[in-house]
C-alpha cells in the first residue's frame, strides 16, 4: 500500500528544527519512565498506597503503553502521523496534569494509564515522522544518532529531575513537568512538521487489540493480587488462566485476519523471536533493579530523592560504555548470541549481588556493584537485540517488527515489576513474622525481600540466556551483511 510522503519541510535547517521538536517528545517519554521511580516512595507515603499496590503506579503506564503500541503505530500511519503526534502530545499533557492533581490512588492510576495510552500514540508517530522527514542516508544516520543520544541521556536526566523536583518542590511536579515540554513540542511540531499517511481506508484489528490487552492485564493483575491472596487462590489462578486463554486466542486471530495487529511471520523467525525474548527479560532485570534500589537507598539507607538520582548515574554510564564502546564494535564481528548471552549472565550476576546487601552495606560495595553489572549487561544486550529484531524483515513489516520489540520491553517491565514486587513483599512479610518487629528488623526485612526477588530475577535472566543460546542460531555476519545491518538498525515504526 502506498504511503504519501512528507514534503521536505523547507530545506535542511527546517528538517533539523523538526528533529528538535520530535526529539523533545521522545525525551518526555524517556523522562516519564524514570522520573516517577524516584518520586515513588514520597507519593506512596502522601497518598497512603500499600506496598502491594505501589508497583501499579509504574505498571499502569507501561502496560497501557506496551499493550497499545502496535495499534498506535497503525493509527499514526492511517490517520496522519503529524495529526497523531499533536493529539498524543496534548493528551499526554492532560493526563500528566490529572495525575499531578490526584488526591488518591485510584485517580493517579487512571492518569498513569492515560499517559501510557497517549504514549503508545506518541512513540510510533514520532519515529514515523523522523523516518519520513530524513530520507537521505547521511542525514538519516545523523538524525537517528541524535535520537539514540536522547534516549540514553533521558534516563539519567529523569533520575536527576525526579530527585530535584521531589526534594525541592513536590512529587506532583514529576508529572507537571511534562506539561510545558508537551506544549512546546506541540506548538513547534505544528509549525514545522509536514503531514504524511498511508493512502487507503484503514482497517484496524480491534479483536486483536482487545484480546492482547485483556490477556496482558489479566496476567499482570494476577501477579499483583498474589501478594495478598497467595499464588494458589482461586482469583489468582483464574486470572492467570484467563490471561493465557486470551493470548492464545490472540495468536489464533492474528493468523486469520487480513490485516493482523502482529503478523505471525514477524515473530516466527528464530532470531527475531529470541531478540524479543532477550529484550523482554532484560526489562525485567532493569526495572526490577530500579524499583528495588530506589527503595533500598531511600527507605533503608535514608538517601534523599536527589541523592538517589545522583547515585543511579553509574548505571547509565555503564549502559553507555557497554553499548557504545563494546557492543557496537563487536556486533559486525560476532554472532548476536555471543553478545546477548554473556550480557544476560552479567545482568543475572548483578541481580544476585543483591543477596550481599544488608541495612549497613556501603554504597561502593553494594548498590554500585549491582548497577554496574546490570547496566553493563543491558548495554551488551539491547543494541544487538534491537538490531536483530528488525533484521531480515520486508519493508512492509519493518514497522511492526520495531513496534513488537518495544512492546516486548514494555510488557517485560510490567510483568517483571508486578511479579518481583509480589515476591519481595511476600518475603519481607515472612521475615517479619519470624523475627518480630523493630525499626532495625523492619529495614532488614525489606532488604531480605529485595534479595529474594533479585534471586528470582537472576534465575529468569539465566534461563533466558540458555533459551537464547539454543534458539538464536544466526551465524557471524559477513562483511557485506554487517554493513547492511548497520543501515537497517534504525528503528522504523512508519510502515505496517
Amino acid at each position: 500500500m502506498a504511503t504519501t510522503k512528507a514534503q521536505a519541510p523547507g530545506g535542511t535547517s527546517r528538517r533539523w528544527t523538526a528533529l528538535f521538536f520530535i526529539g523533545l517528545a521522545q525525551l518526555m517519554i524517556i523522562l516519564d519512565a524514570t522520573v516517577v521511580n524516584i518520586a515513588l516512595p514520597s507519593l506512596q507515603r502522601d497518598l497512603g498506597i500499600s506496598d502491594g499496590d505501589r508497583q501499579w503506579i509504574i505498571t499502569a503506564y507501561t502496560l497501557a503503553f506496551g499493550g497499545l503500541l502496535l495499534l498506535g503505530g497503525r493509527i499514526a500511519d492511517y490517520t496522519g502521523r503529524k495529526r497523531t503526534f499533536l493529539i498524543a502530545l496534548l493528551g499526554f499533557a492532560g493526563a500528566s496534569a490529572l495525575g499531578g492533581a490526584a488526591s488518591g490512588f485510584e485517580l493517579l492510576l487512571i492518569a498513569r494509564a492515560l499517559q501510557g495510552g497517549f504514549g503508545a500514540l506518541l512513540g510510533p508517530s514520532a519515529l514515523s515522522l523522523l523516518t519520513v522527514t530524513f530520507t537521505e542516508p547521511k542525514d538519516r544516520a545523523k538524525a537517528f544518532g541524535v535520537w539514540g543520544a536522547i534516549s540514553a541521556a533521558g534516563g539519567a536526566l529523569g533520575l536527576l529531575a525526579g530527585g530535584a523536583l521531589t526534594d525541592y518542590l513536590d512529587w506532583r511536579w514529576c508529572l507537571y513537568i511534562n506539561i510545558p515540554i508537551a506544549l512546546v513540542a506541540a506548538v513547534g511540531g505544528y509549525a514545522v512538521l509536514a503531514e504524511s499517511r498511508h493512502e487507503g481506508r484503514a482497517r484496524f484489528d480491534i479483536p486483536g487489540v482487545l484480546l492482547v490487552t485483556g490477556g496482558l492485564v489479566a496476567i499482570v493483575y494476577a501477579t499483583g493480587r498474589a501478594e495478598s491472596d497467595g499464588w494458589g487462590s482461586v482469583t489468582v489462578t483464574g486470572l492467570l488462566a484467563a490471561g493465557v486463554v486470551l493470548l492464545a486466542a490472540f495468536a489464533f486471530v492474528e493468523s486469520r485476519v487480513p490485516q493482523p495487529l502482529l503478523p505471525p511471520r514477524v515473530v516466527a523467525d528464530r532470531t527475531r523471536g529470541a531478540a524479543y525474548l532477550a529484550v523482554g527479560l532484560t526489562a525485567i532485570g532493569m526495572f526490577g533493579a530500579f524499583l528495588f534500589m530506589t527503595y533500598y537507598m531511600q527507605v533503608v539507607k535514608g538517601y534523599s530523592p536527589i541523592k538517589t538520582g545522583v547515585a543511579f548515574l553509574p548505571m547509565t554510564v555503564a549502559v553507555l560504555v557497554s553499548a557504545g564502546g563494546l557492543a557496537t564494535r563487536l556486533l559486525p564481528k560476532l554472532p548476536p548470541r555471543a553478545l546477548i548471552v554473556p550480557g544476560m549472565l552479567i545482568g543475572a550476576a548483578g541481580m544476585l549481588w543483591m543477596l550481599t546487601l544488608d541495612a549497613g552495606t556501603g554504597y561502593a560495595g553494594g548498590v554500585l556493584v549491582v548497577q554496574l553489572l546490570v547496566g553493563f549487561g543491558a548495554g551488551m544486550i539491547m543494541p544487538v537485540a534491537m538490531n536483530y529484531a528488525t533484521r531480515g524483515v520486508g519493508q512492509g513489516d519493518a514497522g511492526v517488527a520495531s513496534a513488537s520489540v518495544n512492546t516486548a520491553q514494555q510488557v517485560g517491565s510490567s510483568v517483571g515489576i508486578a511479579l518481583l514486587n509480589t515476591i519481595a513483599t511476600s518475603a519481607t512479610a515472612d521475615y517479619l513474622a519470624s523475627h518480630g518487629r523493630s525499626p532495625a528488623i523492619a529495614k532488614q526485612a525489606v532488604v531480605e525481600g529485595f534479595g529474594t526477588a533479585g534471586t528470582w530475577a537472576a534465575g529468569i535472566l539465566a534461563a533466558g540466556a540458555l533459551i537464547v543460546a539454543v534458539l538464536m542460531n544466526t551465524p557471524r555476519p559477513r562483511p557485506q551483511a554487517a554493513a547492511e545491518d548497520a543501515g537497517s538498525a534504525e528503528p522504523l515504526l512508519a510502515h505496517s
